[in-house]
């Protein structure tokens, strides 16, 4: 029994980790984690306190997977609720979907007894303000949905490198079935409607019993792109180890082009237990967590350089290009 988690995990592993010690199942344990750092208002980058988009509007995006079958659930788009995991787990659990958006998720959370709440925190709410006063015209700051191009200011507001993040747990129970969950609030200040990697199979999650997991955060289109959860595990399935399965997943990343390109953190695991952790960024950091251990260790990722590129549109307001 095990968890991996991004650093970030750490308020919610110690729980998950008495859910797997008295017996509970990985997919118990990972939605414990993630639920405790849902609902952590010092997180922006997931739940409740997590920044909104550019309109000031919090939407969330989950995902979920059963490596025994294989099975998946997820949520994305999602607008007054605060544990999308939960949400998602339960479109595993109760629909023939896989992934549910904006308004159906909604409807769904409420029909699983789920209770809507405010998801935007005075903290979150101020931070967005102080954006739109620097970015935005001084005539669109009090209500930017009236802007008729709102797409060429959030393509500087959305910069990868100054707002993204993302929480993400791996679990191993005792019966040996691996589960994978991933939750976000996604990028700050993102265009309205934006769906990164954590909600979608493959590319920000992937989890089976056979051959191991991988989760992914960061720039989630280049993850969508690779399917770079999937690969990691596809690599394992074609018998190579989890460290070089990783890199190779790392690596793909740099066979991207297009004009928006930024970092990327994955970790792994065989099934054997074996695990690893890589970044782009050299200091990056990861969670393990086994029940001999008394508290999660933080342990170093690897670094796989990747190639960086944000080149905005030539048109852009000329003091945004600067």
């Amino acid at each position: 029994m095990y968890l991996i988690a991004s650093t970030n995990a750490g308020v919610g592993l110690p729980d998950a980790m008495k859910v797997l010690r008295r017996g509970g199942s990985a997919m118990d344990a990972v939605e414990t984690a993630i639920r405790a750092v849902e609902s952590n208002p010092d997180d922006h980058s997931v739940g409740y306190g997590g920044y909104p988009n550019l309109l000031g509007e919090v939407e969330l995006d989950a995902g979920i997977m059963w490596g025994e079958d294989l099975t998946a659930g997820a949520v994305a788009g999602l607008k007054g609720f605060s544990h999308p995991i939960s949400i998602a787990r339960k479109a595993l659990e109760h629909l023939p979907h896989v992934l549910l958006v904006g308004e159906g998720a909604a409807r769904f959370a409420r029909e699983m007894g789920f209770s809507p709440e405010p998801l935007l925190s005075p903290e979150a709410h101020e931070t967005w303000r102080r954006v739109l006063e620097n970015w935005l015209p001084p005539d669109a700051t009090e209500d930017p949905g009236n802007l008729p191009d709102l797409w060429r200011w959030v393509e500087i507001t959305t910069d990868p490198e100054r707002t993204h993040g993302t929480v993400n747990v791996i679990a191993r129970d005792h019966e040996g079935h691996l589960c994978a969950g991933v939750s976000t609030s996604g990028w700050a200040w993102k265009y309205p409607g934006r769906v990164g990697d954590s909600p979608v199979v493959g590319a920000g999650f992937y989890a089976d019993d056979r051959y191991g997991a991988a989760a992914c955060t960061g720039t989630g289109e280049m993850a969508i792109r690779a399917a770079t959860a999937h690969s990691v595990v596809f690599y394992m399935k074609m018998g190579v180890t989890v460290q070089e399965a990783g890199e190779r997943a790392m690596q793909d990343l740099n066979d991207l082009g297009g004009r928006y390109l930024s970092g990327m953190n994955l970790i792994a695991v065989d099934a054997q237990g074996n695990h690893v952790a890589f970044s782009n960024r050299p200091d990056a950091t990861y969670l393990y967590f086994d029940p001999d251990m008394e508290a999660p260790a933080l342990l170093p990722r690897t670094q796989v350089p990747l190639k960086q590129r944000w080149v905005l549109h030539r048109d852009l307001p000329e003091r945004l290009a600067t």
